[in-house]
């Protein structure tokens, strides 16, 4: 009879242990998923094409296929995923992707909700005293949105601009752009791009101050604008601090996590041509309403 309370004790105790040791994870990422991978949990906010969006369909226009958006029946694609789904392919775990808020985003990266943050995070020394961040997996420009047959489609330089109002993406490093405009304007900024653009083709702002790529997409969903880039002296100066480097953000001190993805984009060569590449398709396969 002990013999056999012996046994049945040694099988409880076989099965509760991958309960506690499922818990951690030596990669610097999450525990196993339903692939018996470690799991790589990445935020964004999936409003933020081409680097990130939102739909409803799994199947991507050239048939990718896009990826769960994390607790919602929706499905995340665009640039961010796309890399984000080498790398962690390059690691050999699973990805899962977190929707969330910009406001938020490094307060749920630090909360432990996500593993990593890549969403078009421009590198500033500002952010990196919250975050740690890897080497850059996107170098972008900052560019002026405008209506297509508006007195600012034409310019070439900031000085064009004087007097006009603007607006961009609050928490952003445009932000620190927007004052470089003579005698600028500012409005109110918005919670996400979709915003500023709108506003500008609205014509409550005369314009709007992002990065290229999110332009160019914007461009191609409303034949309405365009937008004008600044090259030169006549441009806009990179702030002290900043960069125009994109980077991927981990929990300050995930040292091992940060050392993983750095590895991974060294070991798929990510050069600028391959940021230019992936870019393009990117937004060739936005949605035209985003």
């Amino acid at each position: 009879m002990m013999k056999s309370k012996m046994i049945r004790l040694a099988l409880c105790v076989f099965l509760l242990v991958p309960l506690f040791t499922g818990c951690g994870s030596a990669s610097g990422a999450s525990a196993g998923g339903t692939s018996g991978k470690p799991v790589l949990k990445v935020g964004m906010e999936c409003a933020y094409a081409p680097f990130n969006w939102t739909q409803s369909e799994q199947e991507v226009s050239n048939g990718d296929q896009a990826l769960p958006i994390y607790g919602t029946s929706d499905y995340a694609y665009g640039y961010d995923v796309m890399l984000a789904k080498k790398l962690a392919d390059q690691l050999g775990m699973e990805l899962e992707i977190h929707k969330v808020d910009w406001s938020s985003i490094v307060l749920g990266l630090n909360s432990g909700d996500y593993d990593a943050i890549i969403a078009g995070m421009g590198y500033t020394e500002e952010r990196e005293q919250n975050v740690d961040f890897t080497d850059p997996y996107y170098i972008r420009d900052t560019v002026i949105v405008v209506k297509k047959d508006g007195s600012f489609a034409n310019a070439t330089a900031l000085s064009d601009f004087q007097g006009a109002s603007a607006t961009t993406q609050i928490g952003t490093i445009w932000e620190q752009y927007v004052p470089q405009i003579p005698e600028v304007k500012p409005l109110t900024y918005y919670e996400t791009t979709s915003e500023v653009i709108m506003a500008v083709s609205m014509g409550t702002a005369d314009c709007g101050v992002l990065d290229e790529p999110t332009s160019m997409s914007a461009a191609i969903s409303n034949p309405d604008l365009t937008y004008v880039k600044l090259e030169g002296e006549g441009g806009f100066a990179i702030p002290e601090g900043q960069s125009l480097d994109v980077c991927i953000a981990v929990k300050t001190g995930n040292t091992e996590l940060r050392e993983k993805l750095d590895s991974a984009l060294d070991a798929i060569d990510w050069k600028e041509e391959d940021m230019k590449e992936l870019m393009d398709l990117a937004v060739t396969l936005q949605p035209l309403g985003e």
